[in-house]
């Protein structure tokens, strides 16, 4: 639901939305540029002898002027015509012309109105309502995705474009908030919609009927300094009747023109100075420095227009279309989906549209949209869920085992879980696990045992879809695979080879960025943009599920670079294996956002094991700002396989590479990289105090052995993995 409140508003709005920050942001400019180049009265200055002073340059003088800058300015008639300046208080006379500058007037204009009048507020105010809207639901998103408020501003994780997204969001929300609500009662206030202020006072005496007092010696004006004044009228000499009106910061005093006498004071009551407090927190007129926060804030909102369209973008591609999607208070199957990379949301539109076929309603749904008061005839609920990292929820489903867990009473309704991963990995489908367990704890019904998907095997998953159909009576057969995304021809450019001596053939292949066209470039979509760390996916001839290697390169690099290592009967790395120069092989990228070593000074511990070099030689290739790296590297021999052998001893005289440090399996003195870790203790333990983030390549043995490893050598600093990994300072891709 909030989702929902916050991306339509968003994506309806936009453009109008980016029209109100931008023109409110360069607004925000000239309250403290007005603040700037205004020549500022003395404190000591009382309003008497100002007016004096202009009176004296000026005897046909009408009005006087302070604006919230402290700018001085006087109307004044001359030879029959109305005349106005900017006046020096210093002096009382004329230091520039008055007049408005016509594209602050015209920015005032297309800010409040869209050059439409009332039609134009209106629709402002709209954008203004949606702005509100949008800040409110999505600092709710932001505090559930950072696990709390009170974890604001804790480390996220994610593809670039979310990233940025809630990092300028936690910025400029305060800002946005506060400016959308000052324009909304603005509004109102424009429109008549708020209670009216007080009724002029009455005057208190009657006037004196005499004129010609000199305002230097009227006692009221004496007493009032020029930081208070707003504005001081002036009677017309030949009314008798007429009077001086004094606006100031404390409120509305009426003067007798030929005695001085205050007639009648009306002070501002709690109303006006809500009304002026609000207008000067959204125009800055007076607060100048705020006006410039508030202006800077706003330029967030164009920034997160542009990554909030990126990731509907993102996800609209990442999720197949569901067709016959049933509204979810009239189906009889609810299907929610938890996928991170989209291939979770195939198999479950693979359901969806058997169990349509068998004449079911079905409702497709992700796991953070769970709420059952909306499945109101439902007859079962299905969970399709992956795992991101090391158990964590992943994209979709991230605050469903909080939600789950909260729930007042257990729905009646049958449940079924399946998990979608990778057996190569520790964590297996345990995100799935996590769920099923859960729903159990809370005396959940299971509608059939909880099953998991291997390596998006179509077998596994059609067992799991018969068992599903016998507990629903019906016959439901799951027989097609998800496709994954189009692949592209690369050209191998150059191999080299290792690992002969040690009976594990292993090669670095190098091959040409492939051709695409200039949009995907300049939108930087599948080859258009990559980074060491992300995955290259090959489908091999005679297999219907694709393998991934990590990348060893970016995209600047110009190439696509990856580590393989033959496995006995391997398809995939059998076939890499077998190129020569020239020849080409079909791949695809997916983006691998856990296993960036992100920005910052903080020092990087980068531990990898044969292939697992890859990703992290890319890590250090990259490096160009000399951030303090450190490669814990474990080989079995460094005869064979020292992997980039010669380019980590380049990029240590560069300063690319602060230090390596190199295990060998094999030889005189052998040990594995949990050894070297272990020796490296005081090293490491000082490293994590300076903040800094530890990233893990390579074999499932290899990984668990470094956790051991490190387990015992944070224990002495009150530290442990899991806690680094809490903090996203401790990161594995293991295989």
């Amino acid at each position: 639901m909030m989702r929902s409140l916050h991306r339509w508003p968003g994506l309806l709005a936009a453009l109008l939305l980016v029209v109100l920050s931008l023109s409110g942001a360069a607004l925000s400019l000239f309250p403290a540029a007005e603040r700037l180049t205004s020549p500022q009265a003395a404190t000591t200055l009382s309003v008497a002898d100002l007016a004096a002073r202009i009176e004296a340059a000026y005897p046909q003088l009408e009005q006087i002027r302070r604006a919230p800058s402290g700018r001085i300015t006087a109307y004044w008639f001359e030879d029959g015509a109305p005349q106005a300046a900017v006046i020096d208080p210093a002096t009382g006379q004329e230091i520039a012309a008055a007049d408005p500058n016509p594209f602050e007037r015209w920015l005032t204009n297309l800010h409040r109105s869209l050059f439409l009048g009332d039609g134009g507020r209106l629709a402002m105010a709209a954008g203004a309502a949606a702005m509100l809207v949008l800040t409110l639901s999505g600092a709710g998103l932001v505090a559930r995705r950072a696990g709390g408020w009170r974890r604001w501003f804790a480390p996220l994780r994610g593809p670039l474009a979310g990233r940025l997204h809630v990092e300028i969001a936690r910025v400029a929300a305060a800002g946005l908030l506060l400016s959308s609500a000052t324009a909304l009662w603005m509004t109102a206030s424009t429109f008549d919609l708020l209670p009216d202020g007080p009724t002029p006072p009455a005057l208190l005496n009657d006037a004196s009927g005499r004129t010609g007092a000199s305002v230097a010696a009227m006692e009221m004006l004496r007493q009032t300094p020029v930081s208070e004044l707003r504005s001081l009228s002036f009677p017309d000499p030949g009314d008798a009747a007429d009077i001086l009106t004094l606006k100031t910061d404390r409120g509305t005093g009426h003067l007798d023109q030929g005695t001085g006498a205050v007639l009648a004071w009306s002070g501002l009551n709690r109303w006006q100075r809500l009304s002026e407090t609000i207008y000067m927190l959204h125009t800055g007129q007076g607060a100048a420095a705020l006006g410039l926060v508030l202006g800077v804030m706003a330029l967030g909102v164009p920034a997160m227009a542009g990554t909030g369209f990126a990731l509907w973008l993102a996800g609209r591609r990442g999720r197949p279309r569901i067709r016959g999607n049933v509204a979810a208070g009239h189906a009889e199957t609810i299907l929610l989906v938890g996928s991170e990379g989209g291939s979770t949301w195939g198999f479950a539109a693979i359901l969806h549209a058997a169990l349509s076929d068998t004449g079911q309603t079905v409702h497709a749904a992700p796991m953070s949209a769970f709420d059952p008061a909306r499945y109101r005839q439902a007859r079962r609920i299905v969970i399709l869920a992956a795992t991101y990292g090391d158990g964590d929820a992943p994209a979709s489903a991230r605050g469903f085992l909080d939600r789950l867990q909260a729930l007042p009473a257990t729905p009646s309704t049958p449940l079924a879980v399946i998990g979608f991963g990778d057996r190569g990995f520790a964590a297996y489908c345990a995100f799935a696990e996590a769920v099923a367990e859960t729903a159990a704890a809370k005396g959940w019904r299971q509608l059939i045992p909880f099953a998991t998907v291997d390596r998006q095997s179509p077998q596994d998953f059609a067992r799991w879809g018969r068992a599903l159909g016998a507990a629903m009576g019906i016959d439901l057969v799951l027989s097609q695979l998800p496709s994954p995304p189009a692949a592209l021809p690369l050209t191998l450019l150059s191999r080299r080879d290792y690992g002969a001596d040690v009976q594990a053939p292993t090669a670095i292949l190098r091959f040409a960025l492939p051709a695409i066209p200039l949009w995907r470039r300049l939108a930087r979509h599948g080859f258009g943009r990559f980074r060491a760390g992300d995955l290259l996916g090959i489908v091999p001839d005679g297999a219907t599920v694709p393998r991934f290697y990590s990348l060893a390169s970016s995209r600047r690099d110009g190439f696509v670079e990856i580590v393989v290592k033959k496995h006995p009967g391997g398809l995939c790395s059998s076939r890499l294996l077998e190129l020569e120069p020239g020849d080409t092989m079909s791949a695809f990228l997916r983006r691998n956002p856990g296993f960036y070593p992100g920005r910052g000074r903080a020092p990087l511990i980068l531990i990898g094991a044969g292939t697992g070099i890859g990703p992290l030689a890319g890590f250090v290739r990259a490096n160009i700002r000399h951030r303090p790296i450190h490669l814990f590297f474990g080989m079995r021999h460094p005869d064979s396989d020292l992997l980039y052998g010669e380019e980590l001893s380049d990029w240590q005289r560069e300063g690319r590479l602060h230090r390596l440090v190199a295990a060998c399996s094999r030889g005189r003195m052998p040990r594995y990289v949990q050894d070297a870790l272990r020796e490296e203790a005081a090293e490491i333990t000082r490293l994590i105090a300076r903040g800094a983030r530890i990233m893990v390549c390579g074999g499932r043995d290899m990984a668990a052995g470094v956790s051991a490893a490190l387990t015992d050598i944070l224990a002495p600093a009150g530290l442990t993995p899991a806690l680094l990994k809490a903090q996203g300072r401790y990161v594995e891709d293991v295989y």
